[in-house]
C-alpha cells in the first residue's frame, strides 16, 4: 500500500505537467498569409537597412510559397547579394549557380555570373594587400585567378551586360596583380638561390601575362638566374629580349656588365 500511494502520487503529477506543456503557445509565424509582393517589399527594407539574414528569411519565405510567381527569381538573385554582403561567400556563389543552372536564358542572368566574379575578387583582395609573406610561392591564388575565370566567362558570354566593363577593368587589374605575384616569387627564388625555380617562374611570366609591366622584371630575373647557372647563352637571349622591348630599362647596364664579364 505504501508503494501504491506513492505512485498514486506520481501520475497526478505527470499528467499535470503533460496539461501544462499543452498549454504552451505555439511559435507564430507573423508573415502567415502575407502576398509575395508583401515579403519582397519587406526584404527590400531589410537589405536597404543593411540587415541581410533578416532579408534572406524573407526570400527564402518568397521562394518556398510562391516558387513559380514572378518575385521567385528576383528572390534567388537579390539572395546572392544578401549572401555576399553578408560575408557568406560559398553560400552566394552557390546560389549564384544554382540560378544559372536554372535560368539560363533569364534577362539578368549576366548578373549571377558577375556575382561570382565579383564574391571571388573580394576574397583575392587579401592576396594583393600583402604583397610579401615570408614565402611567396605557397600563397595560394585560387580565388583571384577563379575570379579571372568568372569574369572572362561574362564578358565572353555577354558582351554587352552592363556588367561587362567593370568587369574588363577587374580583368586588367587581376592580370597585372597575378604576373606581379609570380614576378615576386621568381625574385624570391632568385634571392634564395633557386635559380632554376625562379628561371622557370620568369618564363612563365612572359608566356602567360606578355601584355603586363612586370614583364621588363621578369626578363631582368630570367637573365640573371641563367648567369647563376652558367648558361651564358640563354642570359644573352633573354636580355637580348630585354634591350629591344624595354630599351631604357634600369636593369640593362647591370645586366650587359654581368653578361660581358661572362664572355
Amino acid at each position: 500500500m505504501r508503494h501504491l500511494s506513492k505512485l498514486l502520487i506520481v501520475i497526478p503529477l505527470t499528467v499535470m505537467f503533460l496539461a501544462s506543456c499543452s498549454l504552451l503557445p505555439e511559435q507564430i509565424d507573423e508573415t502567415k498569409g502575407w502576398s509575395a509582393q508583401r515579403l519582397y517589399s519587406e526584404a527590400k527594407d531589410a537589405m536597404n537597412g543593411g540587415n541581410y539574414q533578416t532579408a534572406i528569411g524573407y526570400l527564402d519565405k518568397i521562394q518556398a510559397r510562391y516558387p513559380f510567381g514572378r518575385y521567385a527569381q528576383q528572390a534567388q538573385l537579390d539572395t546572392i547579394y544578401c549572401q555576399y554582403k553578408d560575408g557568406e561567400p560559398d553560400a552566394a556563389i552557390a546560389a549564384a549557380d544554382r540560378f544559372i543552372r536554372a535560368n539560363p536564358r533569364h534577362p539578368f542572368v549576366d548578373y549571377a555570373y558577375y556575382m561570382k566574379g565579383l564574391v571571388n575578387f573580394q576574397r583575392s583582395n587579401t592576396l594583393f594587400d600583402r604583397l610579401a609573406p615570408v614565402d611567396r610561392s605557397k600563397t595560394d591564388t585560387n580565388t583571384a585567378r577563379q575570379s579571372y575565370n568568372d569574369f572572362s566567362e561574362l564578358v565572353r558570354k555577354f558582351p554587352n551586360s552592363q556588367y561587362a566593363e567593370d568587369s574588363r577593368q577587374r580583368i586588367l587589374f587581376l592580370h597585372n596583380s597575378l604576373a606581379t605575384y609570380e614576378v615576386h616569387v621568381a625574385d624570391y627564388y632568385l634571392r634564395r638561390g633557386a635559380y632554376v625555380a625562379a628561371a622557370n617562374r620568369a618564363k612563365y611570366v612572359l608566356e602567360t601575362y606578355a601584355r603586363s609591366p612586370v614583364v621588363e622584371r621578369a626578363l631582368s630575373i630570367m637573365t640573371q638566374a641563367y648567369l647563376k647557372m652558367d648558361m651564358p647563352q640563354l642570359a644573352a637571349d633573354s636580355l637580348r629580349v630585354l634591350e629591344l622591348n624595354y630599351p631604357q630599362s634600369p636593369e640593362l647596364p647591370k645586366l650587359n656588365a654581368l653578361v660581358k664579364g661572362t664572355g
